[in-house]
């Protein structure tokens, strides 16, 4: 059995985690899907054991795409993605509201000083929960934000039915092994009448897997993003519905007409910064940027700064870098199918 590091992450895993996908991901096949979706926490864990330092050094503290405005600085607009999502759920001083998939907290902190709402935040990872009690401590929220281990494949059993106002989640129930299990557990724990919020990973609609290329991208933001596996947007649309959430909204966010898309700081085009202070972001991105990074990680874990297999889920992480931008640009993959659901207030 391996042993956990002091701050929570399991060397072990983090080792493993490549080892879910075959090396040529073109040879993937249902028995390879099969695997990382029974052992999805595994899958999972092991990413973000060996990813969530690279996250915070490359993009923020909020492990999420937004939407941009020309001019508009990254933080600022990874911050509205927060508020508009909020916003839209219609959030209120004194809701006790779950953040599912909370990571290192980012997203909690910025709803609770928006919205003045009680948040706690489920995370399966020790060491994300670890940091995000840190930060939030440090930005003095810790009376309004707490943190707690757990599945969100297992929610009313932590927490019990009908416990929040409200429940949102933030590109994180695509780690899901299936979206009816989570929308399942998340309609437990709303109280009648609460509302769902959630960005979702998904494949669109234009997505064919009985393309090879199509199938192949697929594959290569999974395996750089720690996901078992992805899915259409359909099959979104039609879990909530199957659970039963009154669809209040749903709307593919990246279909709008933007004209600086969501996935341009991945591009690593300094030329494209929207602002002064976005050009380190850019620049990490871009082909020196990942050279230095990578360089540093590789020597890193040579001298035990960061566990054994960090180096490689990074090398995943430039797979999925340049899949998301080709994603994007062809219009195959979404990081932002924007949905509502309303528990009904009465059983149906």
């Amino acid at each position: 059995m391996s042993t956990p590091i002091a701050d929570g992450r399991v060397q072990k895993r983090v080792e493993r985690y490549t080892k879910f996908w075959q090396k040529d991901l073109t040879r993937e096949s249902e028995v390879d899907n099969k695997n990382r979706l029974d052992k999805y926490t595994e899958v999972v864990n092991g990413y973000y054991d060996g990813a969530t330092e690279l996250y915070e050094y490359g993009w923020a503290q909020s492990f999420h795409f937004s939407r941009f405005y020309k001019g508009e600085g990254f933080l600022q607009s990874l911050a509205r993605h927060e508020h508009y999502l909020a916003a839209h759920m219609g959030l209120r001083p004194g809701m006790r509201v779950l953040d599912v998939g909370c990571g290192v907290g980012a997203p909690a902190r910025q709803i609770a000083r928006f919205a003045d709402v009680q948040i706690v935040g489920i995370n399966n990872n020790e060491f994300q929960l670890g940091r995000a009690r840190r930060y939030t401590e440090k930005a003095g929220l810790s009376d309004q934000i707490t943190y707690v281990k757990g599945d969100f494949m297992k929610l009313s059993e932590q927490f019990g039915e009908n416990s929040f106002d409200a429940v949102y989640c933030i590109e994180a129930t695509v780690h899901a092994p299936t979206w009816e299990g989570a929308y399942g557990e998340i309609f437990k724990v709303l109280k009648p009448g609460g509302v769902f919020g959630v960005y979702e990973w998904c494949m669109t609609d234009a997505w064919d897997p009985s393309i090879p290329a199509h199938k192949e991208l697929a594959h290569q933001i999974e395996f750089g993003s720690g996901i078992p596996e992805l899915r259409p947007i359909r099959l979104a649309r039609q879990a909530m519905k199957n659970v039963g959430y009154e669809l209040v909204h749903e709307e593919d966010l990246a279909d709008r007409p933007d004209e600086i898309p969501w996935y341009y700081p991945l591009e690593g085009d300094i030329s494209k910064a929207q602002t002064a202070w976005d050009y380190l972001t850019v620049w990490r991105m871009s082909w020196s940027g990942k050279l230095v990074t990578h360089t540093a990680v590789r020597f890193m874990e040579l001298f035990g700064l960061l566990p054994k297999g960090t180096w490689e889920v990074g090398e995943s992480l430039k797979v999925a870098g340049d899949a998301l931008v080709k994603g994007g640009q062809t219009k195959l993959f979404t990081p932002m199918f924007f949905m509502i659901g309303r528990k009904p207030t009465q059983a149906n």
